[in-house]
Formats: C-alpha cells, sequence, structure tokens
C-alpha cells in the first residue's frame, strides 16, 4: 500500500498501536514518491498546549502572543513542497480541528496575530492509535476532517499479529545498534530468536528494538546475543516448549523444596546435553553463564 499510495497526492490516515512504526511508514510514502527531496515535517499534535500548537502548525507573526519577538513560519510553511505528518492527530484541540480542514479544503491558512492568507502545497499523512470513528460518534471529533485525513486509510498491525517480521527486525535493530556504537557485527542465537518470537511484545517494534538495543549492551565482548541477554523480553515472555504440570496433593508440597529440585534438574539436564559447556548450558536455559554458575553452587552449597 505504502508503494501504491507513494505517487498520489491523496492524503493518508495511518492507524495502528503506539510503537507499530506509523512514523516510519509515514517516512516510507515520501521517500518513495516525487516529494522524496522536499521536506518531511513532522509533528505531534499532543505536544504542545493549543496556543503553542496552533502557533507551531500556523507559525505567528510579532506580538500575536507574549514571548512572539518576531515572524516566525509554521510547520505547514516549512513543509512547502514536500510533506507534513501529524502525528496523534485525533487528540488535536477541536478549536484546532476547524483550522486544519480549512488547510485541507484551501491550501491556504494565516500566521496567529496575521489576516494575510499563505498559500501551501504540501502533502498530509496523519496517524492516530484512536478509535476515530468512536469520537466522530462521541462529538470528540469533526467527522468533516476524518473523511479529509481518511482518503486513503492505511493499518499498521501489531507486532503480535506478524511474528514473522520480527527475525528480519532484530537482524536490522542489530546491524543499526552495532554500527552506531561502532561494534563488531552482533548475530542472535536460533533459541533467542525463538524466546523473541513466542513474546507479545505490547509496546510492538518500538519495545523489540529497546530490548535489542539493551541485550546488545549486556553481551559485553560476546558476538552472540543469547536468549538471557534480553532479561525485559522474558520477564512476561511464554517461552517455547510446554508448561510443567504438577499435581497438588491433598496434603499440600514443600513449596521451596519442589521449586528448587525442578530447578536443579533442569540446570543437571542442560549440563547433561552440552556435555558439561556452562555457557551453552546457560543459553539453552535461557540465563547468562555467571547466573546459571551462581545457581549451580548455591544448590552445591545447600548439598553440602
Amino acid at each position: 500500500m505504502v508503494e501504491l499510495v507513494a505517487h498520489r497526492r491523496s492524503n493518508v490516515l495511518i492507524t495502528g498501536e503506539t510503537g507499530t512504526g506509523k512514523e516510519v511508514a509515514a517516512r516510507a510514502i515520501h521517500l518513495a514518491g516525487p516529494r522524496r527531496d522536499r521536506p518531511f515535517v513532522a509533528i505531534n499534535c499532543t505536544a504542545l498546549p493549543e496556543n503553542l500548537l496552533e502557533a507551531e502548525l500556523f507559525g505567528h507573526v510579532r506580538g500575536a502572543f507574549t514571548g512572539a519577538l518576531g515572524e516566525r513560519a509554521g510547520r505547514f510553511e516549512r513543509a512547502h513542497g514536500g510533506t507534513i505528518f501529524l502525528d496523534e492527530v485525533g487528540d488535536m484541540p477541536s478549536a484546532l480541528q476547524s483550522k486544519l480542514l480549512r488547510v485541507l479544503q484551501e491550501r491556504a491558512f494565516e500566521r496567529l496575530g496575521s489576516s494575510e492568507s499563505v498559500r501551501v502545497d504540501v502533502r498530509v499523512i496523519a496517524a492516530t492509535n484512536a478509535d476515530l470513528t468512536r469520537r466522530v460518534a462521541d462529538g470528540e471529533f469533526r467527522e468533516d476532517l476524518y473523511y479529509r485525513l481518511n482518503v486513503v486509510p492505511l493499518e499498521m498491525p501489531p507486532l503480535r499479529e506478524r511474528a514473522g517480521d520480527i527475525p528480519p527486525l532484530v537482524e536490522h535493530f542489530v546491524e543499526k545498534i552495532c554500527t552506531h556504537e561502532h561494534l563488531e557485527r552482533r548475530t542472535v542465537s536460533s533459541l533467542a530468536m525463538a524466546h523473541l518470537a513466542a513474546f507479545d511484545w505490547p509496546g510492538n517494534v518500538r519495545q523489540l528494538e529497546n530490548s535489542v538495543e539493551m541485550a546488545v549492551a549486556l553481551s559485553g565482548e560476546r558476538t552472540e546475543l543469547c536468549a538471557g541477554d534480553f532479561p525485559l523480553m522474558r520477564a512476561g515472555a511464554k517461552p517455547p516448549g510446554a508448561a510443567l504440570d504438577l499435581a497438588i496433593p491433598d496434603h499440600g508440597i514443600d513449596f521451596e523444596g519442589t521449586v528448587s529440585s525442578i530447578e536443579l534438574g533442569l540446570l543437571e539436564k542442560a549440563l547433561a546435553r552440552t556435555g558439561g559447556n556452562k555457557s551453552q548450558a546457560a543459553e539453552l536455559l535461557g540465563l547468562n553463564r555467571t547466573t546459571l554458575t551462581a545457581k549451580l553452587k548455591a544448590h552445591a552449597k545447600a548439598t553440602a
């Protein structure tokens, strides 16, 4: 869809959960189209209070408000010939919605404090994580503005619905981070990738990128990222494999002793499978080597 709409002038409304890459999609549309050599100007419609947002969008003249010491072009003027990206447009104050509608209809506006009309040629791409149809029904968002923005709807699905995208995204982020940090290229173990693919990623692509960055930081001098390098991911992940099915007898169990026995059994099985190699055993269990060593020492001390 990005490729199809890139060469058109139609307004695009990108919807999706936070962190799904709505701005990335907007930039892709801009860069794939004939305006690629012109400005791409982005603004978050929730980042500023209403009076400052209006001045930021449309500019102002000297004396328009306290602190306006000179004229200033707004984001629409700066995007002339290019693309303006209105992020979180669903939260735009109602008073500004009518002004935005006029810009979309007439491609003209007045700077704050001025009566002189400024004409612009911009492509408008908007994004929101809100349900705009519901907001329209509740009277919180102008219906006419909604239809002006939603000429081409583009939905960004959550990462949990496109697990097949996770491996190439992980590889992309690893390369990006290593290049930026001037590090030797890292690889991701197959077990770590399986854990990553099994996670729901409530924070979507943004959370995935942050987790990869943390894993690279925790990897130290190692060139392979293991599952134990992703502690934030593992805290809520559903690791591959079936869960333990333990029955609780009527007389109860020794909880601490049972958990300790299960843990020791897993440690011994991992070491047996790897021929005593602690690094590989830690990888199998999704642990750092130091954590595995500490657990082995604790069990040895308990049985001494």
